[in-house]
């Protein structure tokens, strides 16, 4: 662990801890190496910046090679272990502790390191940070002159100003004054935001491309004038109905993009269908085979996202989750597959989960039903005669996961990103998650709050309960973007049905949203997002229940 502390007492600035730099592995000229009365392992000094940097246990040029993390300013204090930030237990070997100031921090006595992040959050997506490693640093470009960027052994990136001597958390890249009162998703999201519109790729062009269309062959027209255009030109896109008047001040783009939504997207017309999750979300339909031209279709689609998306619109549709991660080329996970063929998923739980020697006998094959014609698809070269057995069946369910998911759509899928990436360029995007992709493609919905209460259910707790009262009282008072996130991790779904919450639908039917008293105040909040189901410990306080709450969502 290293820390610093000034001799003349004060703060350091910035958004982190003062580190120690050293040079080559050696220490700067203005360093100066020391041994405390103690006998602690050194304490350097650094004369210009008049401060001193604790390393207690390497030497600073084994520390210049296995940074670990941004540390505590001040000399730690031990407080009470009951005291931790959450009731949630560390994992063993996790020790919390409070600067004289207050704040926590975290010592991992495995690795002997220490972090301002709570490991109870560690299972946080770091894949991005750990890209953005390589040399051009990932989709946002290089750093800033003076800025380094190291990883802990978690995989969470952090980030080293050396003009100052000062780490961050916090990307220089992006927005560098964040509303520290509102979430870290919030904080997150919009710096992402900013740096997605401020690019030079989603600045409008001069000019107008005019084109009319009929209301009653909206779709029609729509092909035919979209797939005809180069990409250039549809940056330009001006809409107008024929035998109507009026100018598109983006009122007849809005409303253009939301009647084609509803018809190019409705299941109905073959392309996609309702996920095996609900029918308020949609996933590419895996028989579109049928409909002559399809893969053109689904070009046609890939860029009438990314035309709404450069010019800043919304489209007036839901997709699940996998969807999204596959436009951002993530691999599907097993929870994925609930959306996708909710019994398949649940088929597949019971065989990870269970000792299925003499028990099943599977091969690496799916059984699929091809309008009326079944027929057994192999997953792997000579999979039909491959059996499946306690050694393998993780390989199994995981090519079950990717066929069912990726491998059947990928032809739609890739004439669908044909189009997008005409656009919307890949690098742009890959600074959202899945979730955060729905609010900049779907936009951020506006919840009816009394409408969701008025069509909630509860097991376990009466609505007079003060939990309740609580819970509601905590949702009331948060943003959009909160309240979209816990119906998101609650339902699978960031909005409502067109109708409202009483038109929710869960895997086998409708499904009203229930809150459900289960588990101990220590845990936090589990959602069954097939059953609209949010399983609610019986919390305390208020505090508490927010605390849960958001940590279980972010």
């Amino acid at each position: 662990m290293s820390t610093t502390r000034s001799h003349q007492e004060t703060q350091p600035t910035g958004n982190g801890p003062i580190i120690n730099e050293e040079e080559n592995g050696l220490f700067s000229p203005d360093w100066e190496h020391h041994i405390d009365p103690s006998s602690r392992r050194a304490c350097n000094v650094g004369h210009n910046l008049r401060n001193t940097a604790w390393s207690c246990t390497e030497s600073p040029q084994q520390s210049q090679s296995s940074v670990s993390s941004p540390v505590a300013f001040q000399q730690p204090q031990a407080v009470n272990s009951g005291s931790t930030s959450t009731d949630v237990p560390l994992q063993a070997g996790w020790e919390e502790r409070r600067t004289p100031e207050g704040r926590p921090y975290f010592v991992d006595h495995n690795h002997k390191t220490t972090t301002w992040n709570d490991p109870r959050l560690a299972n946080t997506a770091v894949a991005s940070g750990l890209a953005a490693t390589n040399a051009n640093l990932g989709p946002l470009g290089p750093l800033p002159s003076g800025w380094e960027m190291r990883v802990t052994p978690t995989g969470r990136p952090y980030f080293v100003d050396h003009k100052t001597r000062t780490t961050s958390w916090d990307d220089p890249r992006l927005s560098t004054h964040p509303d520290f009162d509102v979430s870290q998703f919030q904080r997150d999201f919009n710096r992402k935001l900013i740096y997605y519109h401020s690019q030079p790729s989603m600045r409008p062009t001069k000019g107008k491309r005019e084109v009319t269309l009929r209301r009653n062959m909206i779709l029609e027209d729509s092909y035919a004038d979209v797939m005809k255009a180069r990409p250039d030109e549809l940056k330009k896109w001006s809409i107008r109905f024929k035998g109507e008047d009026g100018l598109d001040y983006e009122g007849i783009f809005r409303e253009w993009l939301t009647s084609l939504s509803r018809e190019v997207f409705d299941p109905s017309y073959g392309l996609f269908q309702y996920s095996g999750h609900n029918n308020n979300t949609l996933q590419i339909n895996w028989l579109s085979g049928m409909i002559p031209e399809h893969l053109s279709y689904f070009k046609f689609i890939g860029r009438i996202m990314g035309l709404a998306m450069f010019h800043r619109r919304v489209l007036d549709v839901y997709f699940t989750s996998s969807f999204y991660k596959l436009i951002l080329g993530k691999k599907p996970s097993l929870s994925d597959l609930k959306c996708v063929d909710t019994e398949l998923h649940g088929r597949m739980v019971w065989t990870l989960a269970n000792d299925i020697a003499d028990v099943v006998q599977l091969s690496f094959t799916i059984t699929e039903d091809r309008f009326g014609e079944t027929r057994k698809v192999e997953l792997k070269p000579g999979g039909a005669n491959i059996p499946v057995t306690e050694a393998n069946k993780k390989e199994y369910v995981d090519s079950i996961v990717e066929y069912c998911i990726k491998t059947r759509v990928e032809k739609q899928l890739n004439a669908f990103m044909d189009g997008f990436k005409e656009l919307m360029p890949l690098y742009l995007i890959t600074v959202f998650d899945e979730r955060e992709l729905e609010f900049v493609v779907c936009g951020m919905p506006e919840i009816n709050i009394e409408d969701w209460i008025s069509s909630t259910d509860y097991h376990g707790y009466d609505k007079s309960d003060k939990i309740i009262e609580w819970f509601w009282q905590v949702v009331r008072s948060w943003p959009a973007e909160c309240k979209s996130r816990l119906l998101q991790f609650i339902t699978g779904t960031s909005r409502a049905p067109v109708n409202g919450f009483k038109d929710l639908q869960g895997s086998d039917g409708p499904r009203r949203f229930t809150i459900d008293k289960s588990g101990d105040p220590s845990q936090l909040p589990r959602s069954h997002t097939c059953f609209n189901r949010i399983e609610l410990p019986p919390y305390e306080d208020l505090e508490s229940l927010e605390k849960k709450l958001l940590l279980a969502i972010e």
